[in-house]
């Protein structure tokens, strides 16, 4: 049995991308346990080590999900190696943020469950934490072969879902410190606005550079709405008073900010990309002039 070491491609060859990735997957959690060996966390240690691996598990799953945007834009198919190891890795973070909850009960599962079952919030995150897990399981070549390439893929369209209900969860539990999920649902809207193209216009479609514009736009708008009125409903404050605070840096730097710079980094790069592959073709054959047909012809 041949080992598949982490830091392969399918066809054996080191991967300098994967490697540097498998590492810097491994960076969060030995910094949580650093800390939290080290007694850095806080008065309550446990409960802020089980926020960040929660809060890294939402990243991770996240980057995986840009993964296949990416790699489309940035014509980098090389990039989809990372794709599962990054997943995978969201999921671990996950299962870690779930055992140092229960850590915090003391390891009492009956109290546990009940907590999950009263608590919305918690059953949101732990609905999430099980879909995760099953895409987990079957992230290996020999499930893709079981399932057949059909099942496994409508299967892993859940991922969709499953972010969305780590995004609600993520919301809900940060309670009045919503900038970083704010974002993070500006990401989301994104990233299922990229899908939705490719499922009404096919998979060979070629996004342009100003659809691409255009959607982190639009990303951004809906960000700063979603902004407004969630703290006009949470709060007694006027809705145009918050629409207004996202057209200038006045108040800091807002969610839809940063969703439309980040947008603005993946236009920037597909541009970048797509100059260099250009530049790089060789330069097709100059038309052959009258006088150079006339000597080839003789």
């Amino acid at each position: 049995m041949t080992v598949k070491y982490p830091w392969r491609d399918y066809s054996g060859k080191f991967s300098a991308l994967k490697a540097i990735v498998f590492v810097a997957l491994f960076i969060p959690g030995l910094w949580i346990a650093y800390a939290l060996a080290n007694h850095l966390l806080g008065a309550r240690p446990l409960i802020e080590a089980n926020h960040q691996t929660g809060l890294w598990a939402v990243r991770l799953l996240f980057v995986a999900l840009a993964v296949t945007p990416l790699s489309r834009l940035w014509q980098w198919p090389r990039l989809n190696l990372v794709r599962r190891m990054i997943g995978v890795a969201a999921f671990s973070y996950i299962a870690a943020h779930l055992v140092l909850y229960a850590a915090e009960e003391m390891f009492n599962l009956g109290t546990v469950a009940s907590e999950i079952l009263a608590r919305v919030y918690l059953a949101i995150g732990f609905t999430a934490w099980l879909g995760l897990a099953a895409l987990a399981a079957t992230s290996t070549d020999a499930m893709v072969k079981r399932l057949g390439p059909r099942r496994w893929q409508a299967l892993h369209r859940f991922v969709y879902l499953i972010a969305f209900l780590g995004t609600v969860h993520y919301f809900i539990q940060s309670k009045l410190e919503v900038w970083e999920p704010m974002w993070i649902a500006g990401l989301l809207a994104w990233l299922i606005g990229y899908r939705a193209i490719f499922w009404i216009r096919g998979r060979n479609t070629r996004l342009p550079l100003w659809g691409v514009a255009a959607l982190s736009v639009a990303a951004s708008v809906l960000t700063g709405l979603g902004e407004a009125i969630y703290f006009t409903l949470a709060f007694p404050v006027p809705i145009e008073r918050v629409l207004l605070a996202n057209f200038s840096l006045d108040a800091g730097v807002r969610p839809s900010w940063v969703v439309l710079g980040v947008g603005a980094a993946i236009t920037l790069g597909a541009v970048l990309r797509r100059g260099a592959r250009q530049k790089s073709r060789p330069a097709a054959a100059a038309p052959l002039s009258a006088v150079a047909r006339k000597s080839v012809s003789n």
